[in-house]
């Protein structure tokens, strides 16, 4: 053998043959083993070390191996796989479990061992097996010496010190166990269980419960991530029998396992564990967040999501049972301050359910802790927690649900889901409780969450159904009240009068009687609440009643101001006029009296022959007063005089070129609508027609997408009323505008984003959402007090600018239209001749 460098000796090595290396091992054995020791390269370590035990190893002597090889390669061995798997463990923080391309890539390298291993995994194999029979026959007759001792009220206190030691070390073990052997490991945990509970008494201030607990806690979560991945595996796979499935079975049946006890322990030391409660809380929100129907859990088979629950997730249940009489608990769940991530807002709202679900069946005490609450009450949570589904209530996500007994369930929308639970809880509320439960919903329904407000109202309406109809005529009562002193331009109003106006529907004949009392028609004050009831809801006799008393009123109210100064000050009196005999007149049908018909269009008149659009645009309160304006005209449309059309439109259209707000153009829009249901006087066609055309092609070409969407709305229903049919095509004067309306009629759908895109742009507002609520929050904390600066003054867009010109091209046509159809009047030309030289100067002054 040559004194070669390292590198070549390497070299001649790799040629060298079985008798060679038998021959030359006394000299070249030291010389690797000095080698091994200094290298740092890990590729290198690999090579010396790969040569040194298949080349040389099999040549060294059984008396021999451990002073000449193992002792000097050993050392440097372990700490190498050490260093090894730190590399490992720091690369693999950064992939994702759900990588199913990786974990298919590491699968497919760890199948058939056999040549992985070179043929050595026989050797080995058998020896495994026979140590794991060896070491679970030791522990079995372990816990079986153990179990025969005894220990009582007799015992010193050395041995209830050595018991516990024990139960400590086997839970210590239990931790090192935990991925070697399903059996092993259960059984494990099956002795400190058995023993932690055989002296219960005794122990029971000597144990570490946060330790057995939180061990038990991770057991479960670890075992339910792995039966989740080899569902997983198997739904990309598409393989649903063999070893994964199999080993599926063996992980959702330890899953069980550890549920259960989890739920004997906590029951026997459940006065131990007011520290653990937030791990308690936290084992259901991380188990249902993993789960179906939360967005954040993996795609497995319908199959596997059913036999994890009815083996595993059933097994779970009675803990929470066992948990509601425990204050901790309940001051950890309901507790304000939370900061669940997104991923656990929606488990949060389910275990609410499941607890609400659950309190009927307790005694008063139990129930009277969880409604009165530390710092919320449950409802109240469950309507803080419902507001922060956003994305499973957009998407939406749907929950299994049986609406008939006896029946399967069927799949409900969230919104639903839980709507039908609120439901059940609040038919299961003791009386005592109804202060917390009338707090709940009012603050609900008057939150900053719209789709929050709508379940506080359905539930609110069901109470009033399921409940006394003096309970009912009670609520109502107390509604009207605030809403009566509430003032017209805060944002809780229309929430307040939304929860009236249904809850009217509700009453007894008799208490609408009651009501009509005590909030008299015909007292000026009371138009506040009648303006937001629907006098559908009362009886014949009723409904006439207040209708007369309404509308008189009404009008009093009305002409009161328009035969004063007309100051903008006197104004919201007057919108809230207007706002019930809008109510009055349409509830009224056909049955108004043609006398008060005439005394409201008289009115009206009244009304457009002072209003000018400058002014409407700068006033918002005038702003108001047009939208109801236009809505009351909708009522009396076919019974419009030529004037008063001319009026109408004359307004509109001077008002659409100083760009009103989005509440005008939609009063706007509903207003032309309506006017498919009447045929255009001879004398107001000059001018309304053009106007009409010229309205539809602008509010058609709006960028704002409510706009665009109720404009279409809009004018199809125009369409298919109007005997103008003429005028139609005016409306549309671009091609664009013309695509845009035959794909509404033809319903074509546009490039729609994927579910799993949608999802994904959800989670992302979601997150954009939260943060921005708190800024807001500390935002409002940091205020000064100081008033707002006003806002800059921006510039027209130029969709404001295409808008604009739309609108004169929608003009130009229709004017070549009548031309076609007859002579023009007179004083056209000069008209003509005026737009022009107006026209001349809008071009100069945009070169």
């Amino acid at each position: 053998m040559s004194q070669a460098d390292p590198e070549q000796l390497l070299r001649e090595l790799d040629g060298w043959d079985w008798e060679l290396c038998r021959r030359e091992l006394p000299a070249v054995l030291p010389r690797l083993l000095s080698m091994y020791a200094e290298s740092e390269d890990w590729t290198e370590h690999i090579r010396i070390l790969r040569i040194l035990t298949e080349m040389f190893l099999p040549h060294i002597s059984l008396e021999d191996v451990e002073q000449s090889f193992f002792s000097k390669v050993l050392p440097k061995t372990l700490q190498f796989f050490d260093n090894l798997m730190c590399e490992l463990c720091s690369k693999a923080k950064g992939l994702s479990s759900q990588s199913t391309e990786l974990c298919s890539t590491v699968r497919n390298l760890l199948q058939d061992s056999e040549s992985v291993y070179y043929g050595h995994l026989h050797l080995i194999s058998d020896l495994l097996q026979s140590m794991f029979k060896e070491t679970y026959s030791l522990q079995k007759q372990l816990m079986e010496l153990v179990d025969l001792i005894s220990i009582d009220s007799a015992s010193t206190e050395d041995d209830i010190t050595y018991m516990v030691s024990v139960i400590h070390t086997v839970l210590e073990i239990c931790s090192v166990i935990s991925n070697m052997d399903h059996a092993l490991h259960a059984n494990t945990w099956k002795f400190i269980i058995k023993q932690s509970l055989k002296h219960h008494s005794l122990l029971q201030g000597h144990l570490k419960h946060s330790d057995i607990l939180s061990g038990l806690c991770k057991d479960i979560l670890l075992s339910f991530d792995s039966c989740l991945q080899l569902a997983e595996q198997m739904k990309v796979s598409e393989v649903q029998e063999g070893t994964d499935f199999r080993l599926f079975q063996k992980t959702v049946k330890l899953c069980r396992f550890f549920a259960n006890s989890l739920v004997h322990y906590t029951k026997e030391f459940r006065v131990c564990l007011s520290g653990s409660c937030s791990q308690l809380h936290q084992l259901f929100l991380q188990i249902y967040s993993k789960f179906p129907p939360s967005l954040y859990a993996p795609e497995i088979l319908e199959v596997h999501q059913d036999e994890i629950s009815q083996v595993f997730l059933v097994a779970l249940d009675p803990l929470i049972t066992q948990l509601l009489p425990f204050s901790p608990f309940m001051e950890q769940v309901l507790s304000e301050n939370l900061g669940l991530p997104p991923e656990q807002q929606l488990p949060q709202c389910l275990l609410l359910l499941t607890i609400m679900d659950k309190l009927s069946s307790q005694a008063e005490e139990v129930q009277t802790l969880w409604n009165t609450g530390k710092s919320l009450s449950l409802l109240s949570a469950l309507f803080l927690s419902f507001q922060q589904c956003c994305v499973e209530l957009s998407l939406p996500v749907c929950l299994p649900q049986v609406l008939s007994p006896g029946q399967p369930a069927v799949p409900i929308s969230l919104y639903h889901y839980v709507c039908v639970h609120l439901c059940s809880f609040i038919a299961s509320t003791l009386p005592s409780h109804f202060p917390q439960l009338e707090h709940a919903l009012l603050e609900a329904v008057l939150g900053s969450s719209m789709i929050t407000s709508l379940l506080a109202m359905d539930s609110w309406c069901f109470l009033a159904r399921y409940g006394t109809a003096e309970l009912c005529a009670h609520h109502v009562n107390v509604i009207a009240h605030l809403v009566k002193a509430w003032p017209s331009d805060c944002c809780q109003a229309p929430a307040l009068a939304v929860l009236l106006r249904r809850m009217l529907f509700l009453m007894a004949p008799e208490h609408q009687v009651e009501f009509a009392r005590e909030f008299p028609p015909e007292e000026v004050e009371n138009l506040a609440v009648w303006q937001h009831v629907s006098l559908r809801a009362l009886s014949a006799d009723l409904r006439a009643q207040v209708l007369s008393q309404l509308c008189s009123a009404g009008l009093q109210r009305c002409r009161q101001w328009l035969s004063s100064g007309r100051a903008l000050g006197g104004l919201p009196p007057v919108n809230t006029a207007l706002s019930a005999l809008l109510a009055a007149c349409t509830s009224a049908d056909a049955t108004l009296e043609a006398e008060l018909q005439n005394s409201v269009l008289g009115m009206l008149t009244q009304f457009w022959s002072f209003l000018q659009a400058k002014q409407v645009s700068d006033e918002p309160c005038l702003q108001k007063t047009l939208c109801l304006l236009l809505h009351l005209l909708e009522v009396f449309i076919q019974a419009l005089d030529a004037q008063l059309m001319t009026q109408v439109f004359a307004l509109q259209s001077s008002l659409l070129q100083l760009h009103p707000p989005d509440h005008v153009r939609l009063a706007m829009l509903d207003f032309l609508s309506s006017m498919g249901k009447v045929f255009i006087p001879q004398e107001a066609q000059r001018q309304v027609v053009p106007q009409l055309s010229c309205l539809f092609a602008s509010l058609l070409a709006d960028q704002t997408w409510l706009i665009h969407q109720h404009a279409l709305e809009a004018f199809t229903r125009f369409a298919e009323e109007t005997r103008h049919e003429d005028v139609v095509p005016w409306c549309l004067n671009s091609e664009e505008a013309k695509n845009k309306v035959v794909n509404f009629l033809d319903k074509t759908r546009q490039v729609e984003e994927t579910r799993e895109a949608r999802t994904e742009r959800l989670k992302q507002e979601r997150i954009t959402w939260s943060a921005a609520q708190v800024l807001k929050v500390d935002g409002e904390l940091e205020s000064t007090g100081e008033p707002v600066a006003k806002r800059a003054c921006h510039p027209p867009s130029e969709e404001q600018y295409k808008a604009a010109v739309g609108t004169m091209e929608g003009a130009v046509e229709a004017v070549k239209l009548l031309l076609q159809k007859g002579p023009p009047p007179g004083w056209l030309a000069g008209k003509l001749e005026a737009l022009h030289a107006a026209m001349a100067t809008l071009r100069d002054s945009v070169r």
